[in-house]
């Protein structure tokens, strides 16, 4: 089996709305969500970024599940929420992934540089690097991202869509360009700073088109999106124009695929009734604009409906055979599940 390493999940928000049920959550599965230990060794998920994400008091989600259904849509953004409110839910987030790998027996581990993800698939154990989707546990000086760059963050979004200190993220909508509102902050340019410095991988996704201008022009590092599709095939804020495909490209940066329905069906509707051509018309697009060594897997398992023919992490397996099948040899099939991500994350973290 192919080993698979992905952009992005939201197992953490899962454990953190029902910390009572961590164990049957993650250890031996419960048969709800995505993502638990046995699943993921079925379905060959060797490793990817766990994300850290803060809730809205008032759950935006259920909003948007209902609008999403019935495109066209624009969702409200809630708004910026308390720095001590995020402070204190990211770090009860971190301890559930600490958790995760002491309970794992082994079969889980953080890691922080390539060499120790290629350790532990050797080892037969899937890693996880601690991600920050939306960097509202950051003061606007940036200090507290020292102490979390210690406690092993590696990878780190400005913006979950609301606004935060640092920038802009693009709202829930459909149709809609990217381009919604100003750049970067001047916290955000200085937080691009810190993380060039601290070799932390800086990720695109929710950010919006004059913010992502703003990184692409400020880094050093390769340009990323951990979990993002192309908008030329579906026209939703969240996906990348050809544009910002280029500059990443350009910058041998990544995009990892987002298995989310409502950014991969082009008339935007959330239906995981869809057959693999959507899927593949996003891949093809992706490949021909960043090229073979630049694509991947961003699924945001456990934040997201899924197509019915992958459903959850089992469903890698038929993901991949499906690529297959549409006439991807088995070296990019393997670039596009593993070796990518490994690339990028080489020059992004040295190594």
């Amino acid at each position: 089996m192919i080993p698979v390493f992905d952009g992005h999940n939201d197992i953490l928000f899962r454990l953190l709305q029902a910390p009572e049920k961590r164990e049957a959550i993650w250890l031996t599965g419960e048969g709800k969500g995505h993502l638990d230990l046995p699943r993921m060794a079925q379905g060959g998920f060797m490793g990817g970024f766990f994300a850290i994400y803060m809730p809205s008091p008032h759950n935006p989600l259920a909003d948007m599940d209902a609008l999403m259904d019935s495109p066209p849509y624009a969702v409200p953004l809630p708004p910026a929420l308390p720095l001590a409110q995020c402070q204190a839910i990211a770090a009860e987030l971190a301890a559930q992934f600490l958790w995760m790998e002491r309970a794992s027996g082994g079969r889980f581990r953080q890691v922080r540089t390539v060499a120790e993800i290629e350790a532990a698939r050797d080892a037969g154990a899937i890693s996880g690097i601690l991600h920050m989707e939306g960097a509202e546990a950051i003061d606007p000086g940036c200090d507290a991202l020292y102490l979390w760059h210690a406690a092993g963050l590696r990878s780190l979004g400005p913006v979950w869509s609301r606004p935060t200190a640092f920038g802009h993220g693009v709202p829930f909508a459909f149709p809609s360009s990217p381009d919604t509102g100003p750049g970067l902050t001047d916290a955000g340019k200085r937080l691009v700073s810190v993380c060039n410095e601290l070799r932390v991988m800086i990720d695109l996704s929710h950010l919006n088109e004059k913010g992502f201008d703003d990184v692409a022009r400020l880094s050093d590092a390769p340009l990323v999106a951990t979990h993002s599709n192309a908008h030329a095939v579906t026209p939703s804020s969240r996906n990348l124009t050809d544009r910002q495909l280029d500059m990443i490209a350009e910058s041998k940066g990544m995009v990892g695929l987002n298995f989310a329905t409502g950014f991969l069906r082009p008339d935007g509707r959330r239906d995981p009734a869809m057959g693999w051509e959507p899927v593949l018309r996003h891949l093809d697009h992706l490949i021909a604009r960043l090229g073979e060594d630049h694509v991947g897997f961003g699924s945001d398992f456990d934040g997201a409906t899924m197509p019915d023919g992958i459903g959850d992490v089992t469903g890698l397996p038929r993901l991949i055979d499906a690529c297959r099948a549409h006439g991807y040899g088995e070296a990019l099939v393997r670039k596009i599940a593993w070796d990518n991500w490994l690339g990028v994350l080489r020059r992004t973290w040295g190594g």
